[in-house]
């Protein structure tokens, strides 16, 4: 389990790939996105929406990072950039930076990691590009607390 202090500012976790296929970008836009451009139109491939470029971007993060790590929630993301069109048999390939860190405000048994997302093309050509905010537990509160990784005893640690 990874926890809030081992996150480090310059960190760089490689994300994976997802290669998107028509079928994923008509079937995302019938059901959340429905915009001509992104169904397809009869003599042109579909483009994907950018909110599924930036749910992929997501599945990306949580199979690398959440997954493994004593994260919360997000309160919030920053300057969300999409920035060049997805189309079908574009292979994404997912990075998260970490940016920055500071202490919860509202939660001392958490610290807030500030990091950049990205998603690039097969080129390298970035396609997506933001900074988000992710809430992640401190080891220090999860061993005071009995939580995972405590020594089963009293809120000390003592048994």
């Amino acid at each position: 389990m990874r926890y809030f202090e081992d996150f480090r500012i310059g960190d760089v976790h490689e994300l994976g790939s997802h290669r998107i296929s028509a079928e994923e970008i008509r079937a995302f836009a019938h059901q959340y996105d429905p915009q001509p451009r992104h169904i397809g139109r009869s003599s042109e491939p579909p483009i994907a929406s950018g909110w599924q470029v930036a749910a992929t971007f997501m599945r990306l993060y949580v199979n690398s990072v959440v997954n493994g790590a004593a994260a919360e929630v997000s309160p919030g993301i920053d300057e969300l950039r999409w920035l060049r069109p997805v189309r079908p048999g574009d292979l994404l390939v997912g990075r998260m930076t970490v940016l920055g860190k500071a202490a919860s405000l509202s939660r001392p048994d958490c610290g807030i990691l500030r990091q950049r997302g990205e998603l690039a093309d097969e080129s390298g050509r970035p396609v997506l590009r933001f900074v988000f905010h992710g809430l992640m537990r401190r080891r220090s509160a999860e061993s005071a607390s009995g939580g995972p990784g405590s020594v089963p005893g009293d809120r000390a640690g003592r048994p």
